[in-house]
């Protein structure tokens, strides 16, 4: 029989909010079932004598407490013995993420690892929204010069988004094209995305939940004064919206779509009616402001949807 065991690949839980991380939420969630969580670090996870090991340690975690975990026993732990391994560090999405991935496709098979760790390889988070581009507002993906000049001619205000990083960083909005930020931003990222700019974000974006092909939810966050980033690490707020029909027919095409390619967990984002190009599928946050803002546990669908 499988140990009732939960494996969690993420970054240290020391530099994660309890407030609003969702590998807590879920966690917690799992604990309410009785299971063991096991949590690790990507850079100690290892092949040994054909057998993927991590070292890491057994952890509980608390929402009553100051101090909202503890750590129980460190050791290390044969992953087939979990009947589940979340992926949950942060991009970027890295050398040393594309090798946990690489690893963790050994054991696929005998594991159930979420999200999918081919899955994770293959669905690149911006990229793999060129497939939509017609839900999206008028978006390049290129490094190349000439390309990105023409599409400052058809549009007045441009944002610059690196292809792999995550949470608002490294993103800037041009007015007008300026070779030597483009040259350094290329130099720095290679191929870039490039988007129309859409004022309406200013009063918020929208987190669209995504569970084993089905729309769960969604939260709405608005920037502060002053920014365009509508991540909460940058500062905006949440707020609890329904989706519009417009914004739920995409939602559910594009769910659909990510269970055909073994994703069970996503968030997509849209601002003023359009999606923006992020297919969340490395990390996934927002369950813990979705259930304060509403009331309604998405982490307890998560594991029923695995039957867990």
């Amino acid at each position: 029989m499988i140990n009732k065991i939960v494996a969690i690949q993420g970054n240290h839980p020391s530099k994660l909010n309890p407030v609003s991380d969702t590998s807590i939420f879920l966690a917690n969630e799992a604990q309410n079932k009785n299971y063991k969580i096991f949590y690790y670090e990507p850079k100690d996870l290892s092949i040994i004598n054909s057998r993927v090991i991590a070292k890491g340690f057994f952890i509980k975690f608390d929402y009553t407490q100051k101090k909202f975990f503890n750590i129980l026993k460190k050791c290390s732990l044969e992953l087939t013995k979990c009947k589940f391994i979340l992926i949950r560090q942060d991009p970027p999405f890295n050398l040393e993420y594309i090798s946990t991935t690489y690893i963790l496709d050994t054991i696929r098979n005998k594991v159930k690892i979420l999200n999918n760790p081919t899955s994770i390889r293959n669905v690149s988070e911006k990229l793999y929204s060129a497939k939509y581009q017609k839900y999206m507002p008028s978006t390049i993906f290129t490094k190349n010069i000439d390309e990105i000049k023409k599409f400052f001619k058809k549009n007045s205000s441009v944002i610059l988004k690196p292809i792999h990083s995550y949470s608002g960083n490294d993103i800037h909005l041009l007015n007008k094209f300026d070779s030597k930020i483009i040259n350094s931003f290329i130099k720095k990222h290679d191929h870039i995305m490039l988007q129309k700019f859409l004022p309406k974000i200013i009063k918020g974006d929208k987190r669209v939940f995504i569970i084993n092909g089905k729309v769960c939810g969604a939260i709405s966050r608005i920037p502060k004064k002053g920014s365009i980033l509508s991540n909460m690490s940058k500062g905006a707020i949440p707020i609890n919206i329904k989706l519009s029909k417009h914004e739920s027919k995409i939602s559910k095409l594009i769910a659909k779509d990510l269970k055909k390619e073994n994703i069970f967990f996503a968030g997509i984002d849209f601002i003023d009616q359009k999606l923006n190009g992020d297919i969340n599928v490395t990390s996934p946050t927002g369950l813990k402001t979705h259930f304060d803002l509403s009331g309604v546990n998405l982490a307890k669908i998560f594991w029923k949807e695995l039957r867990a």
